[in-house]
């Protein structure tokens, strides 16, 4: 119970820009594995499972599930560690690579498409909480899911219950989790012709390039905020295989299950959560339900802690109950229909960032940061009035590269050749630069 306190203690006294001290950090392998199994279980991942079908076949899906996560956590895993070895939240650790000023740039983007993220989590939990209801009782209320399920997760925002998710995961919400998709598993597969469904064939309206970027923007989706958490882990090993296996294994069992179940309703996203109400009753869609308040929780509060970065004087949990209030007035308004595009807009901006980032991280600054230099207006961070031009020009660059191999080669899937030519961009123009100013000194 100590180290949930301190946990506490840590999240509520160390603001973005500060880092962690080594002995308030209490998140070790099982934690981070805990947590990201967690946050990687849910019914909007498998909504974004069902998108797949029928546009793929189940086999071409399944291996789309298959590489996608492994690219996914391939990247988040050692964004992670960034958060360990600085000790610093998300948006902050950006300031070294973007610059002072030039870090509030991604941060904005980060709150908007938290905002984003924490819309759809709240529709999803409505949209199946109102499916389930209908069943059991004959009632539907989606208003007043809405309303409950955006108030619930605003105010957990608010708290910021890094322990509480710690010791329920740890106690019983592990064997909750595991209980209900072991529940939707066994209901599939012994209610559905597996080899039917597998034969099945796609209409080939969804690329394979194209059903690995939808894969892949998940875990990336998570890149901009999961130091905001690993900023607690222990070591940087720990929290590197807790993240990957983790988040690996949640993500391809409830993609797969997503287009299963999908296929099996008809196709598509829309019966996806009226089957899975069917499926046993809905007892397992009601323990996965459970579990998806934490996922709304954590984009609420990763969006103000991105915005307190650039708005020193809002605190965190001002900012918590207004991303809140906005994430449940969207939630009220906006329909399902837009979110494979919100998916894929997601991957087009922060899959080159992170090339960037994480090119920076470890291969020019080898995982050193000077934490005082993260507010110093004059030091090494400060580059040209604050902005970081080299950054931003390979994060361009990038970005450029994602939708021109989108546009006229989608076969082959954006994500991750924009993530390798942000990151090769960003060596060559800061490597290319050193190796200038080395060469005028020596002149």
């Amino acid at each position: 119970m100590a180290s949930d306190n301190t946990t506490d203690t840590a999240a509520s006294t160390y603001a973005p820009l500060l880092p962690v001290p080594v002995e308030r950090r209490a998140f070790g392998t099982s934690d981070a594995f805990a947590l990201w199994f967690s946050l990687g279980i849910g019914l909007l991942v498998a909504q974004a499972g069902a998108l797949l079908v029928p546009g793929m076949s189940l086999p071409h899906a399944l291996a789309a599930i298959a590489v996608g996560t492994v690219i996914g956590v391939l990247l988040l895993a050692p964004a992670g560690v960034v958060g360990t070895d600085t000790g610093l939240a998300a948006m902050s650790s950006l300031r070294p690579t973007l610059g002072l000023r030039g870090a509030s740039v991604p941060a904005v983007l980060n709150a908007v498409q938290l905002v984003g993220w924490g819309s759809f989590e709240i529709i999803v939990m409505r949209d199946s909480a109102d499916a389930l209801a209908r069943q059991s009782f004959g009632l539907s209320m989606p208003l007043i899911w809405t309303l409950i399920f955006g108030v619930l997760a605003t105010i957990l925002a608010i708290t910021g219950p890094l322990s509480f998710v710690r010791r329920f995961l740890r106690t019983w919400g592990m064997w909750l989790l595991l209980g209900g998709a072991g529940w939707l598993t066994w209901n599939l597969l012994s209610k559905q012709d597996i080899g039917a469904l597998m034969n099945r064939p796609g209409t080939g309206e969804m690329p394979f390039g194209a059903g690995i970027d939808l894969v892949v923007a998940m875990p990336l989706s998570w890149l901009p905020l999961i130091a905001d958490y690993t900023r607690f882990g222990r070591s940087a090993g720990g929290t590197f295989r807790g993240t990957l296996f983790g988040y690996g294994i949640a993500n391809i069992w409830f993609y797969a299950l997503g287009a299963f179940y999908g296929l099996a309703a008809g196709g598509g996203d829309a019966l996806l959560t009226v089957a899975f109400a069917q499926a046993a009753g809905g007892i397992a869609l009601l323990l996965i339900l459970i579990d998806e308040i934490d996922n709304a929780f954590a984009d609420i509060h990763s969006a103000a802690v991105s915005t307190s970065t650039f708005w020193a004087k809002a605190s965190v949990p001002l900012l918590s109950a207004a991303f809140g209030g906005l994430c449940t007035l969207i939630a009220l308004l906006v329909q399902m229909g837009k979110y494979q595009n919100f998916l894929l807009l997601i991957g087009s901006v922060f899959a080159p960032l992170f090339g960037v980032v994480l090119a920076d991280h470890f291969i020019v600054r080898k995982r050193r940061v000077v934490v005082a230099a993260l507010t110093d207006r004059q030091g090494p961070y400060a580059f040209s009035g604050g902005w970081h031009v080299s950054g931003f020009v390979a994060w361009a660059l990038g970005i450029v590269a994602y939708h021109a191999i989108n546009q006229w080669m989608p076969n082959l899937g954006a994500t991750l050749p924009s993530l390798a030519i942000g990151a090769v961009a960003y060596l060559a123009l800061v490597l290319g630069a050193g190796r200038r100013e080395e060469s005028r000194s020596s002149t």
